[in-house]
């Protein structure tokens, strides 16, 4: 899984999102299908870019408590 090309659709999810402050739930599952890779890929890839401080992981406080992905 090319990790720039991950990064880049995420972010465009991201922007994209009506919510404010901007995040998005992110399947994995979903995208894995769009790339037609393994789901451990793509949570591979998204762990990557969270800890090179490209992405935030956080976690919803209200229900249904989805971890959500944002941009530092």
């Amino acid at each position: 899984m090319e990790k720039e090309k991950l990064f880049q659709r995420i972010q465009s999810m991201i922007i994209s999102s009506s919510k404010n402050p901007k995040y998005m739930s992110v399947s994995t599952v979903k995208v894995a299908d769009i790339f037609g890779v393994k789901p451990s890929e793509i949570e591979k890839g998204l762990q990557e870019l969270i800890d090179e401080g490209r992405l935030r992981k956080s976690k919803i406080t209200e229900s249904p408590n989805h971890e959500v992905y944002l941009l530092p």
